[in-house]
């Protein structure tokens, strides 16, 4: 009787099962740590915990970035351990903040499957839910990847492909309990520009990039516990070069966007997102975002931003698709989230 497992195919999956992922991982000041050594991260609602408390939170949460990374990785042996790609994201919610200490587990829902044409591969909807130890949802959110059939051309199952809102309302957020950003120290937070300065349709280039480090990526990826070959096995893809973890991509777009949005303390929604184009080692990354919406919220001194955050590897800022409709082949990431920031 095999041992081992070889992972999912497409094939395998059925809509309406629920997976229960293995391995539920207590988080500690470490991952904090690391973090933040892996990626200029500098908010400071996640760098001091003094900072967090003056701000309403019992102390400095992790990352939420961090935390869906963490969720994340949960799912990949059962998920994308034999993906082609990760396709984008939608309906993501942050419902309580991660503190060190907290043990998170993951399930999935399998809610759509859809077989390519070609009959080699077929894409794969889940709902996944990351639980702290007291069985609260810490977030979830909605992914779709396109995984490789077993048997190329076989039989496969009925499409279904299901209904996913363009993007979250301002009253679907969930503001952690307690937070209060009236005394908000803004010299401390780095910068002076709060919700009201930010108008709709504006957009911000970051200025900084990061070159992305093999090395580097290939310790994030371990942390988080993502097993994809993708990211490990260099035979895995046809070009014979380890692919960079998207989520990689994120964290990096999301910390340069300190230079510009250092007062975006919270991540609390996720509207949608794309992986435009493959990312390699050795890539310089560099983010602007625009700001898509703003909304108050019934915190005291809290508003919300909703911002477009790109990560390219060069060419000009603010370009993103060409005349084709198709994105332009420097961009890497195209993502769609809600923010919580000092009114």
């Amino acid at each position: 009787m095999a041992k081992t497992n070889p992972g999912r195919f497409f094939e395998d999956y059925t809509v309406g099962e629920t997976i229960r992922h293995a391995v539920p991982r207590t988080v500690s000041g470490g991952e904090r740590a690391l973090y933040h050594a892996l990626y200029p991260a500098r908010h400071a609602l996640y760098s001091s915990d003094e900072f967090a408390r003056a701000c309403g939170l019992r102390a400095a949460p992790l990352d939420d970035i961090a935390a869906f990374h963490v969720v994340f990785g949960k799912t990949v042996p059962d998920i994308s351990l034999n993906a082609l790609a990760n396709l984008g994201y939608a309906e993501g919610r942050w419902r309580r903040p991660v503190y060190p200490g907290d043990t998170i587990s993951a399930t999935s829902e399998v809610i759509g499957l859809k077989q390519n044409s070609n009959g080699k591969s077929g894409v794969v909807w889940v709902r996944t839910k990351g639980h702290n130890q007291r069985a609260e949802t810490v977030l979830d959110y909605v992914r779709w990847v396109m995984v490789r059939k077993r048997v190329p051309g076989g039989d496969a199952p009925a499409p279904v492909i299901p209904e996913l809102a363009g993007a979250l309302s301002a009253d679907q957020l969930v503001v952690p309990e307690g937070l209060d950003f009236t005394g908000y120290d803004f010299g401390l937070a780095g910068e002076a520009h709060r919700w009201g300065d930010y108008a709709i349709g504006e957009t911000i280039d970051h200025v900084d990039g990061v070159t992305i480090e093999e090395a580097e990526h290939m310790m994030a990826t371990r942390l988080w516990q993502n097993t994809a070959k993708v990211h490990f096995d260099t035979d895995a893809r046809p070009e014979g070069r380890r692919l960079i973890y998207g989520g990689h991509v994120i964290s990096m777009a999301r910390s340069l966007s300190f230079n510009g949005l250092a007062n975006a303390q919270m991540v609390v929604g996720l509207n949608g997102g794309a992986h435009a184009n493959p990312c390699h080692a050795g890539d310089t990354v560099r983010a602007w975002s625009e700001v898509l919406d703003r909304a108050e919220t019934s915190a005291p001194g809290v508003g919300a931003l909703r911002l477009r955050l790109v990560a390219t590897r060069g060419g000009a800022p603010f370009a993103l698709k060409g005349e084709d409709g198709r994105y332009l082949p420097d961009v890497l990431l195209d993502l769609d989230y809600w923010a919580l920031i000092p009114i």
